[in-house]
């Protein structure tokens, strides 16, 4: 027990209270929101805390490298789909990375691997050719489709299809675009493929 009369005691028990008092103000944040410090460093409190991604203390104190941050769109400028590439897996090919902040996006294969467990965001447009036609793509999760964007106007020619979703996605999972039918137009830059991380869990 500190007596007032001992040397640096006050300056001992002021030290104590701010420090209770910090813990307390960490534990009653938002599970979600991040503090951010000086350099490359998050601390997100966690009520239940997780090893994955980071190093946690016994407050529930989860600490991530700013590394964490996902973000990607890719555009096609050449050439219409399908392609003598992808005339057999149907996988829509892009030919220019606008974004690639992680480099998550692989380029070549046009898929998107998540590198940590978390709620990711994805969007898509494309244009077809021809009128007279339908065009439907699908967003591939893990070699399932998800969601589809579907244009069919017989009397249209550039007409275009778009959609987007909110995802929980787990480690390593694999997204990437599927032409299901029709021909998308090629060009400049008329179809679009854009993800990002909301938040890790």
């Amino acid at each position: 027990m500190l007596r007032a009369g001992q040397p640096g005691s006050l300056a001992v028990l002021a030290s104590t209270l701010l420090l209770g008092f910090s813990v307390a103000f960490s534990l009653g944040q938002n599970d979600t929101e991040p503090v951010v410090l000086e350099g490359k460093c998050l601390v997100v409190c966690d009520s239940n805390p997780s090893a994955e991604g980071g190093v946690t203390s016994s407050f529930g104190i989860s600490v991530r490298a700013a590394g964490a941050k996902v973000a990607f769109s890719a555009v096609r400028g050449t050439n219409h789909e399908p392609s003598e590439m992808s005339n057999k897996s149907m996988t829509i090919y892009f030919d220019q990375v606008l974004v690639n902040i992680g480099n998550h996006f692989d380029l070549k294969a046009s898929v998107f691997q998540a590198p940590r467990r978390g709620i990711y965001s994805f969007s898509f447009h494309v244009v077809k050719v021809y009128n007279r036609q339908t065009i439907q793509v699908n967003l591939m999760h893990n070699e399932y489709p998800i969601i589809s964007a579907f244009a069919g106007d017989q009397d249209v020619t550039r007409e275009a299809a778009s959609n987007g979703v909110l995802l929980h996605l787990e480690r390593e999972d694999r997204l990437y675009l599927k032409l299901e039918r029709g021909n998308l137009m090629g060009g400049w830059k008329y179809s679009t493929f854009s993800g990002f991380l909301v938040f890790p869990l």
